[in-house]
């Protein structure tokens, strides 16, 4: 039978693709779990539809995402966090808790997928974070100071 993937489906396919799978497969958990539908001639066309338009919104987030990013670049962002007398914190600071001080300091939107942190921030003082978009990477200061 074959079906077009509404959403990815691992060791399946990508969303939009048309596979060849089982009738059964299809029949009893794609189609019922809205994971796919039957490739009618009137569903390619609407999915070709569906595939441009979905197309264009990545570009155009994807193109406001790099100018969000290159407003970053350069500036310092502070965070008081609990640290005891050594410096260090009593709990690390991740990517979700450098969002919302990036939005609310400078009013900039950015995902926690495009901030590259091998691991959580564990010491006060001024650390150097990357934020990376596609091939375009930039860098911008985080002072996270003790309470």
């Amino acid at each position: 039978m074959k079906i077009i993937l509404l959403k990815d489906v691992p060791k399946v396919g990508k969303k939009y693709e048309i596979k060849d799978i089982s009738d059964g497969y299809a029949l009893n958990l794609l189609i019922p779990k809205g994971l796919a539908i039957s490739a009618t001639n009137e569903a390619i066309k609407r999915i070709d539809l569906e595939k441009s338009r979905d197309e264009g919104e990545k570009k155009i987030h994807q193109e406001l995402l790099l100018k969000n990013i290159q407003e970053l670049s350069g500036i310092t962002i502070v965070m008081t966090e609990k640290a005891n007398e050594k410096g260090n914190l009593f709990a690390g600071v991740h990517k979700m808790e450098i969002i919302p001080a990036i939005q609310k300091q400078t009013r900039i939107q950015i995902d926690a997928e495009h901030i590259v942190m091998d691991k959580p921030i564990k010491e006060i003082g001024m650390h150097e974070i990357v934020v990376k978009a596609g091939d375009k990477s930039i860098k911008f200061n985080l002072d996270i100071k003790a309470q």
